[in-house]
């Protein structure tokens, strides 16, 4: 698909328009254009400059769009006119693509939300399902500054999970150039002074770093196409079923990050379930929903089986208890919540509370980490002087014991 940027004028009204237009080729935009009851007066091809064309669309720029479209669209203005109102605003050139993409279904008569499922990769299902249902219940402008509320959130409890796990990432890779500097540089030094001592052997830690450091500089090639073709086969497998299965339990159990990703997991959840019960949706959507949203195979996995349950008569909080992929406060609030026909607002404060607790095991784990650091840094750093300093400790009491014969 092409995108044309068109300047044209509408039949009725001789109002002149512009906006872009996605199709095969300048005949087939014409096409278009003229099926949207507008008489083009200028057609052009867009140009997609290097650095657009590989610009992602990021959560602020999605989050910005809701925003902007709902306060249009409380405004009372046509949800094409705010469409288009919206791109015209919107400095992500790839974003503009797609509503400019969204616009022309809409007014070819696709639904709002149809013509969102098409560009699965900006608008995910969370997302379209509550357009869907906003649009039915006639609450779309609440519907999208729920959705922006959602994205928000969500993006800010992932931005500090990742923020937590990079400092020891840079710290333990630091750790690793300098011990490949000394092992690679510093070592060979050590045995280049025993290389013309005939009857001396080197300490078994020194002869294993040089063994180390021998094959890195000889056969560095090999070093790169092993660590070359693991990154390659890694990423692949991680991808897989099996291997998000692994990654996805690690997560979970792993100490100490465990209980911190159990937490976000939870959140993300409650948070979900809360939007799109807030809109409307059917229970049985909200959890096929949220088990693509929550973005963890075991927990979407207990999700399906509590959908069947759920099927059978049985009610959600009785579906999860017991169920050690979920965190006991969240069947214990959704019972209340069914109780008091407050599903929405237990939700909520399932949402709140995780959000919470995630900031504060994010602090435990910084707390925790630095100590843990230092042990590992103390060790490899043990290692490297030992490596080095009981050689020439060796060649000095040998040197003593010749002396004193």
């Amino acid at each position: 698909m092409l995108t044309f940027s068109y300047e044209a004028r509408n039949a009725k009204t001789g109002q002149k328009v512009k906006a872009q237009v996605q199709a095969d080729s300048e005949q087939a935009a014409a096409k278009v254009i003229h099926d949207q009851g507008l008489t083009p007066l200028n057609i052009q091809l867009e140009k997609a400059s290097r650095s657009n064309r590989f610009r992602r669309i990021r959560t602020k720029d999605k989050v910005l769009f809701s925003r902007q479209l709902s306060t249009l669209i409380n405004a009372g203005l046509p949800l094409v006119q705010s469409l288009r109102s919206v791109a015209e605003q919107t400095t992500n050139k790839p974003l503009q693509a797609v509503i400019s993409k969204v616009i022309s279904d809409v007014e070819a008569g696709t639904s709002f939300s149809a013509a969102l499922a098409i560009h699965p990769k900006v608008f995910n299902r969370v997302y379209v399902s509550l357009v869907a249902a906003s649009e039915t219940s006639g609450t779309l402008d609440k519907g999208l500054e729920r959705l922006a509320d959602q994205q928000e959130k969500d993006a800010d409890i992932v931005s500090k999970v990742r923020g937590a796990m990079i400092y020891p990432c840079i710290v333990l890779l630091v750790m690793l150039v300098v011990v490949g500097f000394m092992i690679i540089k510093v070592l060979p030094q050590v045995q280049s002074i025993y290389a013309g001592l005939p009857g001396t052997s080197l300490p078994l830690v020194t002869r294993a770093l040089l063994a180390v450091s021998h094959f890195t500089t000889h056969f560095w090639w090999i070093v790169l196409a092993l660590l070359g073709l693991s990154i390659f086969f890694g990423s692949r497998w991680a991808r897989t079923l099996g291997g998000r299965s692994v990654i996805d339990k690690i997560k979970m159990k792993a100490w100490p990050i465990g209980p911190l990703f159990m937490k976000m997991y939870m959140a993300r959840f409650s948070r979900t379930g809360t939007t799109l019960v807030a809109s409307g949706v059917p229970l049985i959507q909200v959890l096929e929903i949220t088990a693509e949203a929550v973005d963890n195979v075991h927990i979407s996995k207990s999700l399906h089986n509590a959908i069947e349950k759920v099927k059978g008569g049985k009610a959600l909080s009785d579906s999860i208890t017991d169920d050690p992929n979920f965190l006991e406060l969240v069947p214990n609030m959704l019972h209340i919540g069914e109780q008091s026909g407050a599903m929405e607002t237990m939700l909520a404060k399932v949402a709140d509370y995780y959000e919470k607790e995630v900031d504060n095991e994010i602090k435990s784990i910084s707390t925790i980490i630095e100590p843990v650091m230092m042990v590992i840094m103390g060790i490899m750093a043990i290692t490297i002087v030992a490596a080095i300093l009981l050689p020439i400790y060796g060649l000095v009491n040998q040197s003593g014991f010749t002396s004193n014969i």
